[in-house]
């Protein structure tokens, strides 16, 4: 929203994804390769070192980029720690350290027993999708076009300012993503006072009628009539079965909702 207050938002959701969202890549003249590979190597160099005591730095990197790897999945420790070399124990408290210096955030699965919320694998996002393309090694936005995480890149970007926009209501992070035995899926839920509400993601920037799938298999479910789809493209749109808002617009989108 700031962005577009500003007249600074790319028009493209691929170039948002792959520029990121610190200041610097929008206020200074200066290659975002370069500005997130220094901001990795500081952060692993400096940070790192004063919140925990990593000996193998290298290793950690490597962490890192298979996270970055793994961004929209559920959350497999054991997967990841194997991948990596180290053991279970040690990828979950790098889990914990990536998550409380806000480099990812984790997005629990939505159930009404609030304890299931708890125990269940959550999904990994990164908090700045420009991280996550620098650690990913993505050369352009046009590379992202035809990346093969781009659909998880813009997820992530997306639930990310969700996020965002909640904590800068002063409101705890009320997000989650929903899933059943046999495979459907929601990509973001909304816990509001009004009930949770169904958000699905799509990189495309054309609508098609499969972007409704979930979201009716859902209300139906719930017996509910509210829904979203957020998309790549740019016109705001409502559909029978749910409100179609273009990526530019979603920044305002929590707001309206709580």
């Amino acid at each position: 929203a700031e962005l577009e207050m500003s007249k600074l938002i790319p028009s493209q959701i691929e170039a948002a994804v792959y520029n990121g969202f610190y200041p610097r890549a929008y206020a200074e003249k200066i290659s975002v390769e370069r500005l997130y590979n220094n901001y990795i190597r500081l952060y692993v160099e400096r940070d790192v070192r004063q919140i925990k005591n990593v000996y193998d730095l290298n290793t950690f990197q490597k962490f890192m980029k298979l996270c970055a790897g793994r961004i929209g999945q559920v959350l497999n420790l054991t997967s990841l720690g194997n991948d990596c070399g180290i053991n279970h124990s040690t990828a979950k408290a790098w889990i914990s350290l990536l998550e409380s210096s806000y480099i990812i955030f984790l997005l629990y699965p939505h159930y009404t027993n609030f304890g299931k919320r708890l125990i269940k694998a959550p999904k990994l996002y990164f908090v700045d999708t420009g991280v996550a393309c620098s650690l990913l090694n993505i050369p352009s936005f046009e590379d992202l076009v035809t990346h093969y995480l781009r659909g998880g890149l813009v997820e992530s970007c997306i639930i990310s300012d969700f996020l965002k926009q909640q904590y800068n209501r002063g409101k705890n992070a009320s997000l989650y993503f929903w899933r059943d035995q046999v495979g459907h899926e929601i990509d973001c839920i909304i816990d509001t006072s009004k009930g949770p509400i169904p958000v699905e993601i799509k990189s495309a920037q054309t609508i098609a009628q499969s972007f409704f799938k979930e979201i009716k298999y859902w209300q139906a479910l719930n017996g509910s009539s509210n829904g979203y789809v957020v998309y790549g493209g740019k016109e705001n749109q409502r559909w029978p079965d749910a409100r179609v808002v273009g990526w530019q617009s979603a920044g305002s989108l929590i707001q309206q909702l709580l």
